[in-house]
């Protein structure tokens, strides 16, 4: 298996780090940096000299020797930046949201697709040790039928001009649902409100109804005090809480639940209480995983977790919620035949 050679493309707050963890990925050689803002270009160029800095796109398509580019540029640019680049015959690895339309997001499938290409989207908590840990704990069915999970991600923090809330901070909370239930929800509802900046909504409720009746829920905001990450996954048997704001015991399991009545003779819906389990979780960081899988998928040939379609489900669930906002939280429903 032969080095990966790489380039990158933007670098700004959350790109820095993308290019720093694909820098250490093993079989990869980070060939190429590009942004557009000069500033940044050589603060990033100071720190990785062996790579050739850019600030024309174009630069990195053109050069035969790199296989592989990695977006990070603002998500309007995703679709065209990601279709040169195959169309260029290298490999792709996008950040959330893949596209800001399903049928962007498919046109990138089917490109990456025909030309064999490895197209991989950057839904990171797919690769957050935590949520490896409840997709192994929900499998092995110790939770028992998964019912419903809700999760909250909040914070008083960037409030963006040019998406909102759904759009910036849902992908990661919707990407997980999906992973961890392994399949596509049959409606979508939404309500929101735009407090901050007319029409750009800055907190939003999003439900989701699966076809044998689970359910999820997602609560995001970046107008809150408090800034939470943390998802619970209710079972018939078991109870887990994942809080990614915790220090330490980002797990918790709680045996715990209600009892329902063993004949029809009896009514009455009880409740049990038992102890509670702090899982140890294998330390690492999700993003460096991440990119090592991206490598990794390339050298193997084998499909990422987080692949095209993947990205093409999360943007479905993203534009049905965005229908579902413009129509005051009426539910909008979804083919659900692609599952995982």
């Amino acid at each position: 298996m032969e080095t990966v050679r790489i380039g990158m493309a933007g670098l700004g707050s959350w790109g820095k780090n993308v290019v720093r963890c694909f820098s250490r990925a093993k079989g990869a050689e980070l060939r190429a940096i590009c942004d557009g803002d000069a500033g940044k270009l050589a603060v990033q160029a100071g720190l990785y000299p062996d790579a050739t800095p850019v600030t024309d796109f174009q630069a990195l398509l053109d050069d035969p020797e790199l296989e592989a580019i990695a977006l990070a540029t603002p998500a309007p640019t995703h679709f065209a930046l990601g279709m040169r680049a195959l169309e260029a015959g290298k490999h792709l690895f996008v950040e959330k949201p893949m596209t800001l339309s399903a049928a962007d997001a498919e046109t990138l499938c089917a490109t990456a697709e025909r030309l064999g290409r490895t197209l991989m989207v950057g839904h990171l908590l797919e690769y957050h040790p935590a949520v490896d840990w409840m997709k192994t704990y929900l499998d092995s069915g110790a939770l028992g039928a998964p019912l419903y999970l809700y999760s909250q991600r909040l914070n008083l923090g960037t409030v963006r001009p040019d998406e909102n809330a759904l759009w910036s901070l849902a992908p990661h909370d919707i990407s997980v649902i999906l992973y961890l239930f392994g399949a596509m929800p049959e409606s979508v509802a939404a309500h929101g409100e735009d407090f901050l900046q007319p029409g750009i909504e800055d907190v939003v409720f999003v439900y989701l109804r699966f076809p044998d009746g689970r359910a999820g829920q997602i609560h995001i905001s970046w107008l809150d005090p408090h800034k939470e990450r943390k998802m619970v996954l209710v079972g018939a048997q078991t109870m887990v809480v994942f809080d990614d704001m915790a220090p330490m015991e980002t797990l918790r399991v709680y045996n715990k639940g209600a009892v329902l009545p063993e004949s029809p003779n009896r009514t009455q819906v009880t409740v049990r209480h038992g102890d509670v389990l702090i899982p140890h979780v294998n330390a690492g960081e999700p993003l460096q995983t991440e990119c090592q899988h991206f490598i990794d998928a390339i050298r193997t040939h084998t499909p990422p977790r987080s692949d095209g379609r993947d990205g093409l489900r999360v943007v479905r669930i993203l534009e049905a919620a965005d229908r579902s906002l413009k129509q005051g939280g009426v539910p909008v429903m979804l083919e659900t035949a692609v599952s995982r």
